[in-house]
This record gives structure tokens, C-alpha cells and sequence, in this order.
């Protein structure tokens, strides 16, 4: 592993739960960053020292990282207000990969879990803008890093964390919209763009109106012309593998996903393995995600994680967690995580030239690629005989572009949760809780409009671009996990 220059140090420094697990930068192990409003400031003083990289992209890439960290915990102050940055910092799963030998990891767990009573001491000093509607829709994901712990001082902790935010609940503002210039603010900066919502806007609303077209389509040619697709599609979901089938087919999927990528060539590199498993117990709040095999660390199989329903759940809550592995839609979640999606993606930064391509990754180019990457799929003929695996396309998508316009729309004040909630409910197959699960996230997730924002970027940049669909893949992938506003670059 090489050692970072100190301009690159101190953008990774503070984005170290991120560098360690996503990076493979395990000098991290067995420590916490300093999450504490002096700390924040200490490390934002840090930036910008140091001569930039000789490479032109690298350049621009790393300064994109150090503006974007000081509207993050600078400007909008976000460690103040949101507990997922703590969570990412106190978060114990990152050792569960066999990155390293397994008495080597359990030892760095043990230092790390050592550091909680300084890290929550950070957290609950921080976190005194916490709104009451981000305490509440995190409020279970704080306490699920409790899970496993036995540690009587690291529970101790946990507990003073679960109280604070707890509090918040009840105590905290009602109000969790950031605003527009700083959702604008929040956007660009994080990809060297400017961002006008109200374009954006508008652009979501265009793109809703193409996936439904398509939706339409798709399901004429399952033989359900004339029917209202949604109503389709909500039938369709209910087609699922029971509780004991879900791994199991998303490995065989898997398996077809990673043949048709190799088939069509449509990735830079088709190395590496990847595993298909039950996710660890820290993180089954997730349905489905990949863990990578990190650039920084020997090569290595990536995991792609699978959490079917707990079987203590009441039944319909099992029922409604294994629509999202349905016959329809798992296909297309298997190319988003592992082929052509993160698998990937993954493997391509392994041979990234830099240590700024390796480390520093744009979600909105990450989650982009891998959106991009299930219509790539669709275009390409995958699964071409069953027209399932295109509805199942069309209805993530929708899920996404939906996403997009309720952050806006929750962030501009102009949608209430509950509207963002009846938005879901007409955009896409999702109806009551689920639907208001997925309007709630916009108040502590605000960008997680990411998937179409960076599917869009490469789309349009794909129609300008004069190679080959796999030189512009390569080409993309060689820089990367770039911010959305340094693609043009590959023209």
C-alpha cells in the first residue's frame, strides 16, 4: 500500500470510515475519527496544504473533494444535524470482510469498540441541530449498532447515543428541510457542478414520464396491454422465493449477470470473484449490497450481501421485505450490485492509476453507474426472452427518479413527507408504510436522488461520446469514481 501524500491525507482523514472499508486503507483500523465540532474544525484547516497532483484530473478530482468537505462540515455543518456520519464512525462491520487474517481484524474491532465512549461522547457533543423527523427515521439504525456488543463500557455508550437522539424525537425541530441553496450547494459541490433545482426538477419529472412508456411496454409484452401497468406490477412482486430461496437466487442470478457482462464485454476488466452470502448481522437493515474487494488490499473475493426476512417478523412484514426479491425485480438489483454494477465498478478502481481514483469515490458517479448499468442490460438483450427483467428495470428506476424529485421537493419546502408519500404511492408500485419509508429518507438522505442525477450525466455524456460503448465505459471507469462534473473530461 502506498503512502499518501499530505495534501490526500487530510481529505481522507476525514472521511476515514469510508477510506477504510470502501478504500481498504487499514491503517484506519482500530480508530474513530474525530467527529467532535473541534475536531471537524482541526481537520477542515487541514485542506488544501501541499502541492496539488502533477495529473490534471487528479487535480481537479481531489479539489472537487476538499470544497465539497467544507460546504459538508463546514458551510451546512452536517455532522451537526445528521447521526448517520456518527453511526458510519462508530459502525463495527467493516471488519467482518477476510480482508486480513481473522485474529488481525478481531483485534482492530476490539480497539475500535474500546473508542466508542470518546466517539459517542463526540457524537452527542455534535449533534445539537438533530431534527426531530431525522431522529426519528434513524432512530433504529442507531440502535442496531448495539447488536452483538457485549462490552459493558461500549453499551454504556451506545445507550447515552440512543437517548440523545431518542430526545431528539420529541425535543428536536420539525422542520428537516436544509433549503434550496443548500440542497443546490450540497449537489454541486460534491461533483463540481452547479446545480439548478428547478431544471432538475423538471428533468425528473420527464424521465418519470419515459420509465412509465416503458413500463407500458414491457408489460404489453408479458400479454397485459390496456392494464394499468403499476397494478401489474404489484402483482408481479408477489412472485418471490420463499425466506430459505432468497440467497439462492441472487447467486444464480448473480452467476448469469457476470456471463453476460463478460459475453458483451461491456466492463474494463472480468477478474475477481464474487460471493454471494447472508449479510452480517450489523448490517441486515439492508435488503441487498455489495461489499468490495478494496483497492488498497490484497486481491481478494467481494461479498454481495443478502438479507432475507427475520422469521420472528409478523407475517406480512416478511411478506412485504420479499416483494423486493421478487422474480422481477431481483434480476435487476443483481446487475445494479455486482455485473455490470459495484462488482464491476469495484474491480475497474483496483486498476485505477492513483491513489485520489482509488480512494475518493463520487456516489453520485457509484450509484449512477450501477442505474445505468441495469438499462445497459435491457439495451443489450439480458434475460431478452422474459420481459420481466425489463419491468423489474422500469420499476427501480421509477423508485429512483421518484427519490429525486422528493428530495427536492422536501428540501425547497415545497412537499411535505406526506406528499413525497402520495408521490411514491402514484409513481411507483409502493404503497402505505413502504412508500412512507422511502419519502422519509429524503429528510436525512437529501442527495439520494444520486442514482438518476449520475445515470442522466452518463447518458448524456455517452451520446456525445465518438468511441465505442466499451472505450466509453473504459474510459469513464479509468478515472475512477469520478464527480459528475469531470466526465466531460474523456471527450
Amino acid at each position: 500500500m502506498t503512502e499518501l501524500d499530505a495534501r490526500l491525507r487530510a481529505v481522507v482523514d476525514l472521511i476515514a470510515s469510508d477510506a477504510r472499508e470502501y478504500g481498504g486503507r487499514h491503517e484506519y483500523d482500530g480508530k474513530i475519527q474525530d467527529l467532535s465540532p473541534s475536531g471537524v474544525r482541526a481537520g477542515l484547516a487541514g485542506l488544501g496544504q501541499g502541492d496539488e497532483p502533477d495529473d490534471a484530473h487528479d487535480a481537479a478530482h481531489l479539489k472537487v473533494f476538499e470544497e465539497a468537505l467544507r460546504v459538508q462540515l463546514g458551510e451546512l455543518e452536517l455532522h451537526r444535524k445528521n447521526p448517520l456520519i456518527h453511526v458510519s464512525n462508530l459502525d463495527l462491520a467493516c471488519y467482518d470482510r477476510d480482508y486480513a487474517p481473522a485474529q488481525e481484524r478481531e483485534q482492530a474491532r476490539a480497539r475500535h469498540l474500546a473508542l466508542w465512549p470518546e466517539a459517542v461522547r463526540h457524537a452527542i457533543e455534535s449533534l445539537d441541530q438533530l431534527s426531530a423527523p431525522v431522529a426519528t427515521s434513524l432512530l433504529a439504525g442507531v440502535k442496531g449498532l448495539g447488536a452483538g456488543i457485549t462490552d459493558d463500557k461500549a453499551l454504556q455508550a451506545h445507550r447515552e447515543l440512543v437517548e440523545h437522539v431518542e430526545r431528539a424525537t420529541t425535543e428536536g425541530s420539525p422542520d428537516a428541510a436544509l433549503g434550496g441553496p443548500a440542497l443546490a450547494r450540497l449537489m454541486g459541490a460534491s461533483e463540481g457542478l452547479e446545480v439548478d433545482l428547478g431544471r432538475l426538477a423538471e428533468r425528473a419529472d420527464a424521465e418519470r414520464d419515459r420509465l412509465m412508456a416503458r413500463l407500458a411496454e414491457g408489460c404489453e409484452k408479458l400479454g397485459r396491454k390496456g392494464e394499468n401497468p403499476l397494478d401489474v406490477a404489484r402483482e408481479l412482486v408477489k412472485r418471490h422465493p420463499d425466506a430459505d430461496g432468497v440467497i439462492e437466487a441472487a447467486r444464480i442470478g448473480t452467476e448469469k449477470a457476470i456471463a453476460f457482462t463478460r459475453e458483451k464485454d461491456l466492463v474494463p476488466y472480468h477478474d475477481g470473484e464474487c460471493l454471494v452470502g447472508l449479510a452480517p448481522e450489523s448490517r441486515r437493515w439492508g435488503m441487498a449490497m455489495m461489499s468490495w474487494n478494496a483497492p488498497g488490499e490484497p486481491d481478494g473475493p467481494s461479498w454481495y450481501h443478502i438479507t432475507p426476512p427475520d422469521p420472528s417478523w409478523p407475517r406480512h412484514e416478511q411478506e412485504e421485505w420479499l416483494e423486493v426479491f421478487s422474480d422481477t425485480t431481483l434480476p435487476a438489483i443483481n446487475v445494479h450490485e455486482v455485473a455490470p454494477g459495484h462488482f464491476s465498478h469495484g474491480r475497474a478502481l483496483r486498476h485505477a492509476r492513483s491513489d485520489v481514483r482509488r480512494l475518493l469515490h463520487s456516489m453520485s458517479f457509484a450509484e449512477g453507474w450501477a442505474h445505468y448499468a441495469e438499462e445497459l442490460c435491457v439495451e443489450q438483450g439480458f434475460e431478452a426472452d422474459d420481459p420481466r427483467f425489463e419491468i423489474g428495470v422500469w420499476l427501480e428506476a421509477l423508485l429512483r427518479v421518484t427519490r429525486l424529485a422528493c428530495a427536492i421537493g422536501v428540501h425547497t419546502g415545497q412537499m411535505t413527507v406526506e406528499d413525497g408519500a402520495r408521490r411514491f404511492e402514484s409513481d411507483t408500485h409502493l404503497a402505505g408504510p413502504a412508500a412512507l419509508s422511502e419519502a422519509r429518507r429524503a429528510s436525512f438522505d437529501p442527495t439520494y436522488g444520486r442514482y438518476t442525477w449520475g445515470k442522466l450525466v452518463i447518458m448524456d455524456l455517452r451520446d456525445r461520446y465518438p468511441g465505442s460503448l466499451q472505450q466509453f465505459h473504459k474510459a469513464m471507469l479509468d478515472l475512477g469514481s469520478p464527480p459528475l462534473g469531470l466526465l466531460d473530461g474523456i471527450l
